[in-house]
């Protein structure tokens, strides 16, 4: 069975978006599908899998989203985007749609060719803790809630990754978040704050996380309210733009067009011989 794709990415972050609403995949086929071709060298790789599927509480369609692990995940604001993009060029939505996700309902408008915006599930949760005499914080978006920690972390854009990553297995795994969570370290430069996240599904640092990029402005607005806003965000995959009202939090950025065609069953199968 060959299975027709799109591949776009959003800071970054990469996605394999398919039609859902004309393949029919079960739950565990839109698993098993994730973790074959999200494979890197071996399949098409991506971070994550995203679906189309049909709209179940009066949105334009159903987000399904799996990470390369295939679990699923509640949400996932550059996916928002690519995935936004993907509808609207296929007729699948309008240029301002509703989108709905595990976590709640997500409205998305279509900005230009390439830019998108999304309305990202209000926080329901926020705490200061503390992981091992620092400060982190913990804010939750929509329900069932995203879970991140957000920590600031001096130097960070000079940081190698590796130096980073002990740490951030710590926290993405604290038996104080049944759940887990994202990690997202961040340091202010100027006007500008940079961003680095480790994410829960790929088990590693990705170019960008979209949520998480929003969890980290709601924190800075939250300890600086005369913090700009938009807050300007630089992550290892680009730039992104956070609108901060209140609760309510909206993600601006790019959502780039960088593949279609078919996945083959080769592709899927296992390199076990």
């Amino acid at each position: 069975m060959e299975i027709p794709f799109v591949k776009m990415q959003g800071a970054g972050n990469d996605f394999i978006i398919i039609n859902n609403l004309a393949l029919h995949l079960s739950k565990n086929e839109l698993s098993q599908l994730a973790k074959g071709a999200c494979r890197a060298h071996l399949s098409l790789g991506a971070d994550a899998l995203m679906a189309v599927d049909k709209a179940k509480a009066g949105g334009d369609f159903r987000m399904r989203f799996y990470n390369a692990d295939g679990t699923e995940a509640e949400m996932c604001g550059n996916g928002a985007r690519c995935i936004a993009r993907y509808a609207y060029e296929e007729n699948l939505a309008p240029a301002e749609m509703k989108i709905e996700t595990m976590a709640g309902m997500v409205p998305a408008w279509h900005l230009n060719k390439t830019t998108y915006k999304v309305q990202l599930n209000d926080v329901t949760r926020f705490e200061e803790k503390n992981f091992a005499k620092k400060t982190v914080y913990y804010v939750e978006l929509g329900n069932p809630a995203i879970p991140h920690l957000v920590m600031a972390v001096s130097n960070l854009a000079e940081k190698d990754l590796a130096d980073l990553r002990p740490l951030a297995k710590q926290l993405r795994n604290w038996q104080e978040l049944p759940k887990g969570a994202n990690v997202n370290f961040y340091e202010i430069v100027e006007d500008v704050v940079i961003v680095r996240t480790y994410e829960r599904g790929v088990e590693d640092f990705t170019l960008a996380c979209g949520t998480g990029s929003a969890s980290v402005a709601y924190v800075v607005k939250q300890r600086q309210n005369q913090f700009k806003n938009p807050v300007a965000l630089r992550t290892l995959g680009g730039k992104l733009e956070v609108q901060v009202q209140a609760k309510q939090l909206f993600l601006t950025g790019g959502a780039a067009w960088i593949a279609k065609g078919e996945l083959s069953e080769e592709a899927l199968c296992s390199d076990k011989i």
